[in-house]
């Protein structure tokens, strides 16, 4: 008795897989992921100026002794920039990834559009642009620190 042995149907299909990609490119998205019957597919793209990095969560005691230090020169500040605030809920990351340089410190001149942070909100990483050229008078947050939407980031002048 001969039995034959089929290959299994691909449970994949591309055809889906091509309409979330549709999907993605019509709404801006970054990803987009479905599940179905235990098969779950997810279709992301990566954005040139946010690289998807994960991060590991800074440790609690840095950013406290930091932040204190922080927030006394920039009150000063406030009153004579315009506030970058936060677009989403999220956390705020100030460098591309873990050792790398800082996208902007204060005193650097940046250009409208000019990535100056990075908030991860829902596993995305999502670049934070500069409203509008000017120079860098103060960062209100630390690296890794959650943020609110709507909270200030930084000063422009």
């Amino acid at each position: 008795m001969a039995t034959s042995l089929k290959a299994p149907a691909d449970p994949i299909d591309s055809r889906l897989v091509r309409k979330l990609a549709d999907i993605l490119t019509e709404t801006g998205l970054s990803e987009i992921e479905v599940e179905h019957d235990g098969l779950k597919i997810r279709v992301a793209r990566q954005l040139m100026a946010a690289p998807a990095v994960h991060y590991a969560p800074a440790p609690v005691a840095a950013p406290v002794a930091v932040a204190s230090a922080a927030a006394a020169p920039a009150a000063p500040a406030r009153a004579a920039g315009e506030e970058v605030k936060s677009p989403m809920v999220g956390t705020v990351y100030l460098q591309a990834s873990p050792g790398t340089p800082s996208y902007v410190k204060v005193g650097d001149t940046v250009e409208a559009g000019q990535t100056l942070f990075l908030i991860e909100a829902m596993k995305t990483m999502n670049p934070i642009p500069a409203p509008r050229a000017g120079k860098i008078v103060a960062i209100l947050v630390e690296d890794a620190q959650p943020v609110e939407y709507g909270e200030p980031l930084a000063i422009i002048e």
